[in-house]
């Protein structure tokens, strides 16, 4: 058993869970009252963040185990679970690679996360060029169908 405890929480307008559009949404991530503005001094520095966080929404009986249609779309391949992005995933986790806006105190204020108000954070890393891909990044063509609005 593993116990992960939230260090935030997402607050912006996206009350819905909805696939597209995500782009412009500012978020501020407001950390845990356990934490000082020290967890956060000089993240400022970095362009971008990753941001991991729980799909707090998605329901047990919507949890995908094998393969489906991206978005439920016929008209896509089906595809297994752990060869695309979606919200109905075995753990429930989400990770985004976002902007950095500001910080203020104990608040991150980020564009273009794809979580909704209310979501828990369980973790907030900055982005290095290092552990970003080396090489090429492949990925097949329906990605490219199904992201066109996404952002």
């Amino acid at each position: 058993m593993i116990t992960l405890s939230p260090v935030g929480t997402v607050k912006n307008p996206r009350q819905l869970v909805e696939d597209d559009n995500w782009g412009s949404v500012v978020s501020l991530i407001e950390l845990e009252a356990s934490f000082t503005e020290d967890a956060l001094l000089q993240i400022e520095e970095f362009s971008h963040a990753e941001i991991i966080f729980f799909f707090h929404l998605v329901q047990d009986e919507k949890i995908e185990m094998g393969a489906r249609h991206p978005r439920n779309n016929k008209d896509m391949p089906k595809i297994g679970v752990f060869a695309q992005r979606g919200k109905n995933r075995p753990n429930r986790l989400g990770s985004t690679i976002v902007k950095i806006i500001k910080r203020e105190g104990t608040q991150l204020f980020v564009q273009g996360l794809d979580a909704v108000d209310g979501t828990p954070v369980l973790d907030i890393k900055p982005v290095m060029k290092e552990f970003l891909p080396r090489e090429k990044v492949d990925q097949p063509e329906w990605v490219a169908v199904l992201m066109k609005n996404y952002w």
